[in-house]
């Protein structure tokens, strides 16, 4: 064997044990490099006589040839075999379900849903959304309001005061979304019509009450507005957001400051097997409060009582949303137990709506 054939047969075995893309890409070079030793032949060609170059050019020419053709093989191999290996590590089961992505996972919270409902509900009848801080003065949260000095409400053992302020002002966590009404007239002109959803505080705490708890409350001001409006549009929300056709409701006189006459509604229900359903049965369930709203109201918000009157109402969006949803006790509300919120909670993206449908869960 010349030196030409035992070069090729070395170079061919050296290509053939590469194992990687790396390994062969130095056979490569130690073989066709500038420094390999198929390039160091072909450099020889130029100082050999004709006859010499007739002879060994084919011969070193075709060697260059089959270690190409060899490296161009083996390196389709390795990339098949690579490609083969990546498949066998990456295969996928069809046939196993496809994991849920963390917006299918998650869920809101009863309390925002809720909200979301009440707004979708009442925005139907053209009320718009009032909001207002948590941190009140005493002169929103209960002077404007009506609250006479003295009243039980103002007293530190039912409501969050904070230390008084240099002038003696004395501001604490609003315990109703009142305030917010407050607000609106001082703000806007009649006719008014907004719902003010939010949160609220006061000195309570067991199965049914909570120290921070929600509360959306509702006001209509207007130069006609009167009870024939205030029952039509507690009856159209009762039977939408509990998604009923047809509502009882029981209006029992009452007395709270801000409104006069006021008023407690309870509405029908059925209290069988332990579940409450509304629309039915002989029994009855009081959800809120409402009334006119109080002349002294109107007048401390700069509005004529000669002129307009309003009514106004409130309840609770835990409340309600226990009542709707069956849930037996309220504080899990506060609590961030994951658990409870997969089972209570909601899709992210069901939002809502009075055609598509309020609690689609």
């Amino acid at each position: 064997m010349n030196e030409i054939d035992h070069l090729g047969t070395s170079l061919l075995a050296d290509v053939a044990g590469a194992q990687d893309e790396a390994a062969l890409e130095q056979v490569r070079i130690a073989a066709l490099g500038k420094a390999g030793s198929i390039s160091a032949l072909l450099k020889t060609l130029g100082a050999m006589t004709p006859d010499e170059r007739k002879e060994k050019g084919p011969l070193i020419n075709g060697l260059r040839d089959r270690v190409q053709t060899a490296l161009t093989a083996r390196r389709e191999a390795l990339a098949e075999a690579a490609l083969e290996a990546k498949l066998a590590s990456e295969t996928l089961d069809v046939s196993l379900p496809v994991r849920e992505g963390p917006e299918a996972r998650g869920r809101i919270h009863p309390i925002s849903q809720v909200i979301d409902e009440i707004t979708a509900i009442f925005g139907d009848m053209g009320f718009s959304i009032a909001e207002g801080p948590d941190v009140e003065t005493d002169d929103l949260n209960f002077t404007k309001l009506n609250f006479p000095v003295g009243h039980p409400a103002r007293e530190m053992h039912d409501t969050f005061f904070f230390a008084p302020d240099a002038s003696g002002e004395r501001k604490l966590l609003r315990t109703h979304t009142s305030p917010v009404q407050v607000r609106t007239m001082l703000a806007q002109e009649p006719p008014i019509r907004v719902i003010c959803p939010g949160r609220t505080y006061r000195m309570d705490s067991d199965q049914t009450h909570t120290p921070m708890f929600h509360q959306v409350e509702g006001l209509v001001i207007d130069r006609q507005a009167h009870l024939g409006h205030l029952k039509w549009v507690l009856e159209e929300f009762c039977k939408a957001f509990f998604e009923i056709d047809n509502v009882k409701m029981r209006f029992r006189p009452s007395f709270f400051p801000f409104t006069e006459p006021s008023m407690e509604v309870d509405i029908q229900c059925s209290r069988k097997g332990g579940e409450i359903r509304f629309g039915e049965g002989d029994d009855w369930l009081e959800i809120l409060g409402c009334g006119m709203v109080h002349p002294n109201v109107l007048k401390n918000c700069g509005v004529d009582p000669e002129v307009y009157q309003g009514f106004a109402w409130g309840m609770g969006i835990d409340r309600i949303a226990m009542l709707k949803y069956g849930m037996p006790d309220l504080r899990p509300f506060f609590e961030a137990d994951v658990r409870w919120l997969s089972h209570y909670g909601f899709r992210p993206l069901d939002l809502p709506t009075l055609t598509g449908g309020l609690s689609s869960s």
